[in-house]
């Protein structure tokens, strides 16, 4: 290698953030304590990334040495940041694996409302796919794997009161017999 190329590191992520369709801050993970320290810094970063990509019909972008990958579904962009020497295809198959589990997640309805309702689900996603800005996956079933996270299993809010008064009496009579 030659001296002016950096040193190959395991720490390919540097932030991961998720923006509606007005720029607004739905979820981000930074990585990098150095990148941007604070939350304006952050916050002033993703309106200027937001700002150059969202009527952009591109799938990368570069800005303040950074290289950016996003995807855009009907409200939200997806962005997987690098370091400016970073491979492209390594944080596209990264943004891939986090579209891909969202969407799962998100039961292919991959937009702002749903994405708010399952936020828990989606952290733990990002999670899986990153972790101190190193990749662990970049398989999106391996991750959902990891996650178990069920899409299909209804909150207590969507269930019938026949199913929370069942549930009930499940409880109490188990209670009563021990």
């Amino acid at each position: 290698m030659d001296s002016t190329s950096p040193e190959p590191s395991l720490y390919t992520v540097k932030a991961v953030f998720i923006l509606d369709n007005d720029g607004n801050r739905l979820l981000s993970k930074y990585y990098d304590p150095e990148l941007y320290p604070s939350m304006k810094e952050q916050k002033t970063f993703e309106r200027n990334v937001f700002n150059k990509t969202h009527k952009a019909d591109n799938e990368i972008a570069f800005l303040e040495g950074m290289t950016i990958v996003y995807k855009s579904s009907i409200d939200l962009f997806f962005y997987v940041v690098g370091s400016a020497q970073e491979n492209e295809l390594m944080l596209m198959s990264v943004l891939n694996c986090l579209f891909d589990s969202t969407s799962h997640i998100l039961r292919k309805n991959v937009e702002r409302r749903c994405l708010l309702e399952n936020m828990e689900g989606v952290f733990l996603v990002v999670d899986e796919i990153i972790d101190g800005g190193v990749i662990l996956e970049s398989d999106p079933q391996q991750v959902l794997q990891k996650v178990n996270y069920r899409a299909d299993e209804n909150p207590l809010t969507e269930q019938s009161v026949a199913q929370v008064l069942q549930s009930a009496k499940e409880q109490i009579k188990w209670s009563i017999l021990k």
